[in-house]
């Protein structure tokens, strides 16, 4: 099978790799351009560890094949920081102790950054509903969401 030459932007930079046809973009990220943080955890688009943003759109990379990020913007965890400086999500998780073994949040993250970009002051429920396609094992949600909503009002510059 041949491969595909791909040039896209990943986290800002420009990026080029070659993809066999039915290569995911999760495998791409992974073993290609070295981006580690999102995860496989199920490989049916169940478990959300593998979330990136795709032009903007949270998607699970497991679905998407690498060659559809051909002239569009990925975003994974590794992204998210500006600078050295953590995203306020990423320093919330961590004063909330919103994370255990760490294997699910890079995706729940980024699911949660996507969440912010459309609606910056969620309640609680619309928050456990955006997360439901981010399974955790280690945890209970209630951490999450409290660091989700301290980031929000942090980013909204609330009180």
């Amino acid at each position: 099978m041949s491969r595909i030459h791909i040039t896209t932007t990943v986290n800002g930079e420009a990026a080029e790799f070659l993809t066999e046809p039915r290569e995911t973009l999760l495998d791409v990220l992974r073993n290609q351009l070295g981006l580690t943080g999102s995860k496989e955890g199920c490989g049916t688009g169940d478990c959300g560890a593998c979330s990136v943003l795709l032009d903007g759109v949270l998607v699970s990379s497991c679905l998407v094949l690498g060659v559809e990020a051909q002239g569009k913007t990925v975003e994974t965890i590794e992204g998210m920081a500006t600078d050295g400086a953590l995203h306020p999500l990423q320093r919330k998780f961590i004063e909330h102790a919103a994370l255990q073994c760490g294997f699910c949040t890079p995706g729940i993250l980024v699911a949660a950054k996507a969440l912010l970009a459309q609606n910056d002051n969620p309640t609680e429920t619309e928050i456990r509903y955006w997360l439901a396609g981010n399974l955790c094992r280690c945890t209970g949600y209630d951490k999450i969401v409290r660091a989700v909503q301290d980031a929000a009002a942090e980013m909204r510059g609330a009180a």
